[in-house]
């Protein structure tokens, strides 16, 4: 009897484990396989606005709202654009006063949670940056996907694809820049995007199948004048431009990728974001193997995509080290394997697919020389 109610105590304790794992699973990986549009990723701390006034908004002090750059700040129900810290701006100890750009929507009253976020500009590209574009729907595997066009002189177009956490307005960050070069640029959403077609099982992959929507992005350029194209994107969709770069049936026409802040290892990028979502250390690897059932990304493609020996053409990688969802050294060893092809753009100080928000300037100016050959 004593023999029997200790195996069935054992059971139950694995049954137990088992049901953890999945429930860790599921709950770990909903910030990456079920991003919500609009809502920062679960490792940015909320901060609190303390007061306003003309041209500043006094914060929480933290790491986060010492960064240098530019943000979105978004809460609940309003949305700004906030510039660099006011270093000689009066304020208590545990608060940090940055200059406000504007309020795009909402109030910002004393005690109003919010957030950073890369994503500075909401709207579309007209009323954002008074950049006049053209709504259009890229036919796709699953159904049309909406995308804004800027035209340009140029032959060679940009196709921009956003990553975890943002939608296709986070690409607004670099369009004034491409619109001085003159170059088409094409802003892409694709699966899961609002407005955009769902997967049949609703989730994210990583890029591992998202991939195909900007494949279909290639095809649309083509089709319209588009002699190459230079493929952009952030997060995973850096992921999805390395896809498209090496199996894309139209992938002669890839003449360069800018990879900001790119997921190269989607296992560490999953263990990260379910440590921010509170997972206990000890259930991590648990909660991957249950997140690699859901998805199916044990048999993907993702690891063969990033391989730098399949990389053909001239690539600009954006990233930094304090990235905690992407790992810096994943890039850098990328980077280091392909020193022929690949330039690497260092970013310290800035959070995931932040490049641009850091140091504006400095981003741009390694676009510019990027670019310029390549047009």
């Amino acid at each position: 009897m004593r023999l029997r109610t200790t195996a069935v105590a054992a059971a139950t304790t694995l049954l137990s484990v088992g049901v953890a794992a999945v429930a860790a699973g599921r709950y770990a990986t909903s910030a990456a396989l079920k991003p919500v549009p609009d809502r920062p990723l679960p490792n940015e701390a909320p901060l609190t606005v303390h007061a306003t006034a003309a041209g500043q908004i006094t914060l929480t002090r933290s790491l986060a709202s010492l960064r240098p750059g530019t943000y979105g700040l978004t809460g609940r129900s309003c949305h700004a654009v906030v510039g660099p810290v006011i270093e000689d701006a009066p304020h208590p100890a545990d608060c940090v006063v940055r200059r406000l750009e504007r309020v795009t929507h909402g109030e910002l009253t004393p005690g109003t949670r919010v957030r950073l976020t890369p994503q500075a500009h909401i709207g579309n590209p007209r009323d954002a940056l008074g950049i006049d574009h053209a709504d259009v729907d890229v036919p796709a595997e699953l159904g049309p996907l909406p995308a804004w066009f800027i035209p340009g002189e140029r032959s060679t177009w940009v196709i921009t694809t956003h990553g975890l956490g943002t939608t296709r307005e986070h690409p607004m960050v670099v369009m004034p820049f491409l619109r001085q070069l003159r170059v088409p640029v094409l802003d892409l959403a694709y699966r899961g995007d609002p407005g955009a077609p769902r997967s049949e099982d609703g989730i994210s992959h990583l890029g591992d199948a998202e991939w195909r929507d900007l494949d279909a992005a290639i095809r649309y350029a083509v089709a319209y004048g588009a002699t190459g194209v230079v493929l952009h994107g952030w997060s995973i969709g850096a992921s999805m431009a390395l896809h498209a770069a090496a199996n894309s049936a139209l992938r002669h026409r890839v003449i360069g990728l800018v990879l900001d802040s790119p997921v190269l290892d989607w296992q560490a990028t999953l263990r990260a974001l379910a440590a921010a979502r509170g997972i206990p250390a000890p259930l991590l690897p648990l909660a991957l193997r249950a997140a690699e059932g859901r998805t199916g990304l044990h048999d993907s493609r993702l690891p063969e995509a990033a391989d730098p020996e399949r990389l053909s053409v001239p690539t600009l990688v954006a990233h930094g080290p304090d990235d905690t969802l992407a790992p810096w050294h994943v890039s850098r060893e990328f980077v280091d394997r392909r020193r022929d092809l690949v330039t690497l753009h260092t970013v310290r100080q800035a959070p995931h697919a932040a490049m641009w928000n850091a140091d504006p300037k400095a981003y741009e100016e390694a676009l510019r020389r990027f670019l310029i050959p390549l047009l």
